[in-house]
């Protein structure tokens, strides 16, 4: 049994009539939808790229690209996996079945940018629930503030790794969840979140907070004097708020995905590898901390990147890919 924490369109707009049906939801633009059709990876991601923009208006990266393709044969193929979503404080599950797809032509009720049509699909479940198997609520609130870490997700579908959807599988049938909240780091994270609520400042917002310092103490520094050469690095933001809500919103469309490098990336508060931490990269570090020209990676690919640009690190990433 898989486990996904899954949201269903922009916004989590489909997710009303996934409760109301029973179902779980998948939609793909129809200038794409034809190359999954045809099993065309390459010629999907090159789509996508070339026709579809972010509700910023930017390009879609490839490695989210990449990504929406899978999201149709995922729920194609899912059967007797397990399922959750969080909606605001409630924490819902269900059960896929073997049950074959519905298929609708709609107009996107949420266009990345600009109107369009989308193919969508819907496939029902064993039906959704906010009780555990043993009849008892579950609140987004009261779960663990690591298990929070990894049962949100920035995404559409996100699979779990196996000690986390073995934890995920637990909370649902409502068993003791002691053998993960005895281990220390666990607990290192409980201790820690009562000095940082999550309700109040949350990782992901301290997350962007952080990018958002670095850039504007970075633009600073480069404009000091110095006996070695630096490029001007402005900021091109109102302030600093301006920023962080650019920040918000590329975490947000690159599905907490690395730009160049496609990997899951994690938040401050995380305890696994800091440098699959988010790190604030400009695409050209000849230009400014500006619109259009920023992108999130990981920690150490921001610093093995340098001052390269975007093709010419994703061709050396590339060969030590093709090398393995």
């Amino acid at each position: 049994m898989r486990v996904y924490i899954a949201n269903f369109g922009r916004g989590n707009w489909a997710w009303p009539d996934c409760l109301a049906r029973g179902t779980i939801a998948v939609m793909d633009d129809v200038r794409v939808h034809p190359f999954w059709k045809r099993d065309d990876r390459e010629g999907y991601i090159r789509e996508a790229q070339k026709e579809l923009r972010l509700a910023t208006g930017e390009y879609v990266i490839k490695p989210v690209a990449s990504r929406w393709f899978n999201l149709n044969t995922v729920l194609m193929q899912t059967y007797g996996d397990l399922w959750i979503h969080r909606e605001k404080d409630e924490l819902w599950w269900t059960e896929s079945i073997a049950s074959a797809p519905t298929e609708e032509i709609i107009d996107d009720p949420k266009p990345r940018h600009g109107s369009t049509r989308i193919h969508l699909y819907h496939k029902v479940c064993s039906g959704w629930s906010d009780k555990d198997k043993k009849g008892r609520s579950l609140s987004w609130n009261g779960l663990h503030a690591r298990a929070r870490e990894f049962l949100f997700t920035e995404g559409t579908f996100q699979q779990l790794s196996d000690d986390n959807a073995d934890y995920a599988r637990v909370l649902i049938s409502g068993e003791p969840l002691s053998p993960w909240h005895n281990r220390p780091d666990w607990r290192a994270k409980a201790e820690q979140s009562k000095h940082f609520p999550v309700t109040h400042f949350d990782a992901r917002q301290r997350t962007v907070a952080r990018m958002a310092m670095m850039a504007m103490g970075t633009a600073q520094q480069s404009g000091m004097q110095s006996i070695s050469i630096k490029k001007n690095k402005n900021v091109v933001f109102l302030n600093q708020q301006d920023l962080e809500a650019y920040i918000a919103d590329l975490l947000a469309n690159q599905e907490g995905l690395c730009a160049l490098t496609g990997l899951s990336m994690i938040l401050d508060d995380a305890d696994d590898d800091t440098e699959l931490r988010c790190s604030l990269d400009r695409i050209d570090s000849n230009r400014h901390y500006e619109r259009g020209n920023l992108q999130i990676v990981c920690k150490f690919v921001n610093r093995w990147k340098g001052d390269a640009d975007n093709a010419e690190f994703a061709r050396l990433i590339g060969k030590v890919r093709s090398s393995g």
